[in-house]
């Protein structure tokens, strides 16, 4: 389905549909807004487009950069709701308020923020960067607003609403979730953790204390939480977002959250579990925009690199992709998947859940419940004439049995195991009870990774490492021939943390005559790990040292993930 956006310059003339359509594929691939893509290849000025946008939304596009605005006026909206839908008041009296944006506004939201703000809400158009300096000079960081957010969802509720609510009585509950203080101190938590790039979102109730903790970089932060009497009504709001029974809080509950925020459409994955005080929920954010899908973008060693290429572009085979969770094994994979995405390749996954949507390659959720197992879609998969088949992870010696007979009967197979390192992977099957010489015929190269944080490059200080600090990575004055390590000293950029961002650091082992031998021998893991050092194999501690010595990251880093 075409753009909003794209449908209107269709209608006005500007494009065709097809035109219409290469441009709303190219914003895919480049992970960019349609919006930003029409401006960029200069089908509309950005004026012009946001007149186009006014004329169809019966609106007005103004001039906010050269506007003067009251105070009075940027005090008609709360910060958090200004920075999560990218809106900037221009006017606003008792019963209503004008919001300057740059994008199309989705029903759904402006009806949300008539309820929240609880005005009438009208919007015009203006352009991207008056918008974001705007809110940028009156609203300030968004780390100012935490405190006064929690101050104020105390002060916007009354004691029947929340404090007082009887979790066992529904309509209370839902009212409770449903007030305009809860939403949009939800919002504001939802907010908070897309812009700083958190993986994950646990909010956990205890007995007189209430969590909010964000997951960036692997690591967790807090953030300053409201009263623990909060809990029910914002663990009842995620609920009623997710679309789950905010009455049953005796068994887990997984749901689903597509919103937009900061004017990008973003997902989450929404896990309930029963407590001893109640539920604690954790939310998986999927950003597609934050995420590139670019092999290139892997950080794999430019050795490593070319021999992956070649080995994925083989007809048939099992290349897998190893690693504990949250190593970044899936965006490895739907890297790959993309080099390899052509129009004469049919290409096949079954994932739980999907976690990227990708032009061109048909994606299948597992559902359990639902009687969809890995091992049933995937003799499915063999009937529907695929090239290529990716297994979200091999878990059983059914899965993997079905992924060896695809492999050995001409397709490419792609998936991922948790094992501690890539010779592991290998002893993983046989311990599933593959046959040896089953595996030894069909394994192509197994991909071991982790994700360690790098320095942050505003902070990071050179210094020269101790005696210490070299026996603990087994390297010497000689080997490190006088180069500096690196750590980050602590900045607003990252959060006094001294890191900002993840690389990964891999090893790669690729599968050859005398490792096969091996395979079908039993050899332990032990034995195909140094054979394959032998060969040419670095290993994950290796690669990340050469990180360590090329400025990204630190050595607690490296002995803590390899």
């Amino acid at each position: 389905m075409l753009d909003p956006i794209l449908q209107i310059l269709v209608q006005n003339g500007y494009l065709d549909e097809d035109g219409a359509k290469d441009l709303q594929d190219l914003a895919k691939t480049e992970s960019k807004t349609v919006r930003q893509t029409v401006i960029d290849q200069e089908i509309l000025t950005e004026d012009d487009l946001l007149a186009c946008m006014a004329a169809y939304q019966d609106t007005d596009a103004i001039d906010l950069g050269s506007m003067t605005i009251e105070s009075e006026v940027t005090e008609a909206i709360p910060a958090s709701t200004a920075r999560m839908y990218n809106v900037f008041p221009v006017a606003a009296d008792d019963s209503s308020v004008t919001l300057a944006t740059f994008d199309l506004v989705d029903p759904r939201i402006s009806d949300e923020m008539l309820f929240t703000l609880s005005k009438e809400v009208r919007f015009v158009f203006a352009r991207e960067k008056d918008v974001m300096d705007r809110i940028s000079q009156y609203y300030g960081n968004s780390n100012d607003s935490v405190a006064d957010m929690i101050k104020s969802l105390g002060e916007g509720m009354s004691d029947e609403e929340s404090l007082d609510a009887n979790v066992n009585d529904i309509a209370s509950m839902e009212a409770a979730a449903n007030s305009s203080a809860i939403i949009r101190f939800v919002n504001l938590v939802l907010y908070q953790g897309v812009v700083d790039r958190a993986a994950d979102i646990h909010i956990e109730p205890f007995e007189n204390d209430f969590k909010i903790r964000y997951r960036v970089d692997g690591a967790l932060y807090a953030m300053k939480a409201p009263d623990v009497k909060m809990a029910p009504a914002i663990i009842s709001r995620i609920k009623i977002l997710a679309g789950l029974n905010i009455s049953e809080r005796r068994v887990p509950q997984d749901g689903r959250i597509a919103l937009t925020v900061a004017g990008k459409p973003v997902d989450l994955r929404v896990s309930c579990l029963p407590t001893a005080h109640g539920e604690s929920v954790v939310m998986r954010i999927l950003d597609q925009s934050a995420t590139s899908l670019d092999l290139e973008n892997v950080g794999l060693p430019e050795d490593v690199y070319e021999q992956v290429t070649m080995d994925v572009e083989k007809p048939n085979g099992i290349f897998i992709v190893t690693g504990p969770t949250g190593s970044g094994k899936t965006t490895t994979l739907y890297s790959i998947l993309r080099r390899i995405n052509q129009v004469d390749t049919k290409l096949l996954t079954a994932e739980e859940p999907v976690e990227y949507n990708v032009d061109g390659i048909v994606q299948v959720p597992i559902d359990p419940k639902a009687g969809n197992t890995f091992a049933k879609v995937l003799r499915a998969f063999l009937r529907q004439d695929p090239d290529v088949m990716m297994i979200g992870e091999i878990r059983d010696l059914e899965t993997a049995e079905i992924a060896i007979q695809a492999a050995l009967t001409g397709h490419f197979v792609f998936s991922t195991l948790h094992t501690n390192d890539a010779a592991g992977a290998v002893t993983r099957f046989v311990d599933m009870n593959v046959a040896p010489y089953l595996l030894s015929s069909t394994l192509e190269g197994v991909l071991g990774q982790r994700l360690v944080r790098t320095c942050c490059r505003e902070c990071k200080q050179p210094y020269e490492p101790d005696d210490e600090t070299l026996d603990r990575i087994e390297m010497t004055r000689d080997q490190i021939g006088g180069r500096p390590f690196y750590f980050g000293k602590g900045c607003k950029t990252c959060n006094g943390t001294g890191y900002k961002g993840r690389k990964a650091v891999v090893e790669y082992l690729r599968m050859s005559n005398p490792l096969r031998e091996l395979i079908n021998n039993r050899a332990p893991t032990l034995i195909l790990r140094e054979k394959a050092r032998e060969l040419g194999m670095r290993t994950m501690r290796e690669h990340g040292i050469q990180a360590i010595l090329d400025g990204y990251t630190t050595v607690d880093e490296v002995l803590r993930y390899t």
